[in-house]
């Protein structure tokens, strides 16, 4: 029995220290919130000042969203990551590129677009979000368009322009990448550039944004600071914040990591967003189903994000494998909730009971299922024998 007593004393030792060494991540995936119900977000970039074609799209996206309906009899909701300018070709050609100009979208240009946007919000099928005053920093676009006549040509081409098509460290708006690796931006800078496109996207959609998302997931602790200084609540990211362009234009220069709920140094509560599901790239509708299934398990809610290129480069296949993905959705899940990131990020600052779990069981069940995301976790619980028990807790072992 003594022999017995010290083994299991010893196996004691050895979980204790497993869990010691990654005490960190497993303390903040416990306190990291816990959602009652599945939650299921469309997150849609690029909207707004572009081609004029994205009206119609628009619609039909509208339409597509609205004859689905959640557990709750509320219709499935897309948020459109809006971009307010685009460059304006002809005067930028004028001025042989000394200088830039802006298309903004209030131009009447882009009446339609705007349309399409309101009736979409007005039936409760589209949130706009700030995605930036434009996809790219100017002064950097311009530098580029001197030396490669593949962006000289796109920035001085006569019809409202994709940001598409742009190389994609241009498509950064928060370093200057038109040299590589980037360059930061000056903090004056960044706070005058935040301050006008809030003021913009006030005068357009008539409140000030409440969240918003870097293009390219490239931002800066600056430009939060910024962002919350013009009230931005909730910040969506994609669990990491890259801060430059690296050498080889790749998204680089991590300097921090965020689970949802979390907050920036500046106030506002991270948001995750972590399935993918671009239809014109080949994704099956049962991506979105198996997403949102793998979020629910753990607690999380479960933003989707998709692009405005899948809904204009092709339209019927893309709007049939979103309205398929949102039925598998469903039948994966029935109990779904389609949520606006804004209230999502609401119900996590204020705890709100009909949101966010208290219970325990469920709680440790949904950090069970978290803990394989662990670098090295998994591989050390098999090791160890810890993953017995903790397979008790609702996950697998």
């Amino acid at each position: 029995m003594a022999l017995t007593g010290a083994a299991f004393s010893a196996v004691l030792l050895l979980w204790a220290g497993a869990l010691f060494v990654f005490m960190k991540p497993l303390v903040a995936r416990w306190r990291e919130p816990v959602f009652r119900h599945p939650v299921l977000v469309i997150e849609s970039d690029d909207w707004g000042a572009g081609p004029p074609g994205q009206a119609a799209v628009l619609n039909r996206l509208a339409e597509t969203m609205s004859r689905v309906r959640d557990s709750r009899g509320r219709p499935a909701l897309m948020t459109l990551g809006v971009i307010l300018e685009v460059p304006d070709g002809p005067r930028i050609a004028a001025v042989d590129c000394a200088g830039y100009h802006a298309l903004p979208l209030t131009d009447a240009r882009f009446d339609a677009v705007r349309a399409a946007m309101q009736s979409g919000i007005a039936a409760g099928v589209f949130v706009p979000q700030l995605h930036g005053q434009c996809h790219y920093w100017p002064p950097a676009l311009l530098a580029a368009a001197r030396r490669d006549e593949a962006v000289r040509a796109w920035l001085t081409a006569a019809e409202p322009a994709a940001t598409e098509a742009l190389p994609s460290p241009l498509q950064s708006r928060w370093v200057d990448a038109s040299v590589l690796p980037s360059r930061p931006l000056a903090d004056a800078e960044i706070h005058d550039a935040v301050a006008n496109e809030v003021s913009v996207y006030q005068r357009i959609f008539g409140h000030r944004p409440r969240v918003a998302v870097a293009t390219t997931f490239v931002w800066t602790g600056a430009v939060e600071a910024a962002w919350a200084r013009m009230g931005i609540e909730a910040i969506v990211t994609p669990g990491r914040r890259a801060t430059c362009r690296d050498a080889s234009g790749q998204p680089g220069c991590v300097d921090a990591a965020m689970l949802a709920g979390e907050r920036s140094l500046a106030g506002a509560t991270y948001l995750v967003r972590d399935v993918y599901f671009e239809p014109a790239l080949g994704h099956a509708p049962q991506r979105l189903a198996d997403g949102l299934a793998e979020r629910a398990r753990q607690g999380r809610a479960c933003l989707v994000e998709t692009h405005r290129f899948n809904f204009l480069q092709q339209p019927d296949a893309s709007l049939a494998a979103l309205e398929a993905g949102l039925a598998a959705a469903l039948v994966a899940c029935p109990t779904l909730w389609f949520a606006a990131p804004a209230d999502i990020a609401r119900a996590i600052r204020q705890r709100d009971p009909a949101w966010i779990e208290t219970r325990l069981r469920p709680r440790l069940a949904a950090w069970r299922a978290r803990l394989d995301e662990i670098p090295r976790f998994r591989r050390v619980a098999r090791l160890t024998g810890l993953a017995l028990p903790l397979a008790l807790l609702g996950g697998r072992a």
